[in-house]
């Protein structure tokens, strides 16, 4: 699929331009088109060696976590809830664990840490598969969970947003949060449908409540301040939690007597694996959103969308941000570049920006995810796991636009 999107884009890129020099009598579009190579180039390469100390950091961080037991008391503190929601996997099963890495790498926003995580815990639970080749319930459970990404800490989009230079980086914190938490819910639910699972049932019922409340709470707090504050407390609250969970992490190490500095070390080298490993991806996908831009080709399309939308009576002023959101599902990289991109050509802190930066966080790469999981234990036949992935995402996205507008 994504072999397929970025021949697309070149494709794309030399007919519009094609289209300009002959239609349009425009000649420079070949120049624009090649210096756009080499800036794309630059930028995806500076982005990538600035995103390597977030990484270190993070993952030390989590390398530290995991260490001390803390992931582990998290999984006893959920094994109530995957036992009614996953009940094939048995007890203590170590797929629960790598469920759990998986769960908060992607709470942390951390996608790139978290793929290791989930393929080990897909291999764990295809061991009690009893049909290889087809997906299991718990799998599919587990799959919809993670391509739905609930995302806490975004922490890879709050260090874009520093990068490229936003007054208030952490104010897509909340947005991202509330769209997130929703869209994994109605992703959960849909499969419990599906898979006829009693979410009545007591334990369910006071685990979705207990989440149901929470977001609530932060939903009501939030809209009941004026839109400058909303802004300034959603910072403020974010960067208060950032913080609150690198010193619990640290805190956690030390009362197990672990040597919480050699641990983080040991996590921080995978984090540079991790940011290097990205480097080329991103490359590739800003150099062909680049010239697809220079081209005039990603401008056209994004005119027909704003005339389609407006042709509804709708408000267009995300238009610029749907990009992330069509790319979202099909690349994480690719997402990722058209959210810098939305970045270098309205600036960080425009609107568009903020929409985009909502969306990356809301939604996971759901096409990738799917073939990268399910690929790696060799199941072909997926059952409702695309379904019920991609309903989630478009409540995802849908929620994006409309919290990034409350809170903008």
């Amino acid at each position: 699929m994504l072999n397929f999107i970025w021949v697309a884009f070149f494709i794309s890129a030399f007919l519009a331009a094609v289209y300009q020099t002959i239609f349009v009598g425009s000649t420079e579009v070949w120049t624009e088109i090649i210096g756009a190579t080499f800036v794309s180039a630059k930028t995806a390469f500076t982005v990538s060696i600035n995103l390597t100390g977030i990484l270190c950091l993070w993952i030390g961080l989590l390398k530290i976590a995991e260490a001390s037991g803390l992931t582990n008391m998290l999984a006893k503190a959920l094994s109530p809830l995957f036992k009614r929601i996953m009940p094939e996997i048995p007890a203590n099963h170590p797929s629960l664990s790598s469920m759990i890495m998986n769960i908060a790498a992607n709470m942390l926003g951390l996608d790139n840490a978290a793929t290791p995580m989930g393929i080990k815990a897909m291999e764990q639970m295809q061991e009690l598969n009893k049909s290889k080749d087809t997906a299991s319930n718990s799998q599919i459970m587990f799959m919809v969970i993670n391509s739905s990404a609930v995302t806490i800490i975004p922490i890879t989009i709050l260090m874009y947003r520093a990068e490229f230079g936003s007054v208030n980086p952490t104010a897509v914190f909340i947005p991202i949060l509330l769209a997130t938490s929703i869209s994994t819910l109605c992703g959960f639910l849909s499969v419990a449908a599906i898979q006829r699972i009693n979410i009545f049932n007591k334990v369910v019922m006071a685990y979705l409540l207990g989440f149901a409340a929470f977001i609530g709470l932060v939903i009501y707090g939030f809209n009941s301040m004026e839109p400058a504050e909303r802004m300034r407390y959603s910072a403020d609250f974010g960067n208060f939690i950032l913080f609150g969970i690198m010193i619990g992490f640290i805190i956690s190490g030390v009362v197990k007597k672990i040597n919480v500095y050699e641990t983080f070390i040991a996590g921080a080298k995978e984090g540079f694996e991790i940011a290097v490993r990205i480097i080329p991806y991103l490359v590739a996908m800003l150099v062909a959103i680049g010239v697809l831009r220079a081209s005039g080709a990603l401008d056209l399309v994004l005119l027909w969308l704003e005339k389609a939308i407006a042709f509804f009576g709708f408000s267009t002023d995300y238009v610029a941000a749907l990009p992330t959101a069509i790319m979202k599902p099909l690349s994480g990289s690719g997402a990722r570049a058209m959210m810098i991109e939305t970045f270098q050509n309205y600036g960080v802190d425009s609107f568009s920006s903020f929409v985009a930066s909502v969306v990356q966080g809301s939604t996971e790469t759901t096409f990738y995810v799917l073939a990268v999981y399910f690929g790696a234990v060799k199941i072909t036949k997926i059952r409702h796991a695309l379904g019920c992935s991609l309903f989630a995402d478009a409540v995802g996205i849908t929620l994006a636009i409309v919290f990034a507008r409350m809170f903008f």
